[in-house]
């Protein structure tokens, strides 16, 4: 299965610090729930939302390539 981006470098980069602040706060407050955080480290990482195609909604630019 291809995974095509549908996650724009902004929106990336917002998932990634979101992710870190709930797993910091999971850490902080000693709960399970700072797992959650994973979901937009790994979406943001990958720069696939599997909801956004889910909803037809893409982020990235269709004529720019992220290099990896």
């Amino acid at each position: 299965m291809i995974l095509k981006k549908n996650v724009g470098y902004t929106d990336s980069i917002i998932r990634v610090v979101l992710g870190v602040l709930i797993v910091g706060a999971g850490l902080a407050f000693e709960s399970f729930w700072g797992f959650i955080g994973l979901i937009p480290i790994i979406s943001g990482g990958i720069a696939f939302c599997p909801i956004y195609r889910w909803m037809g909604k893409e982020t990235s630019r269709p004529d720019s390539e992220r290099a990896y």
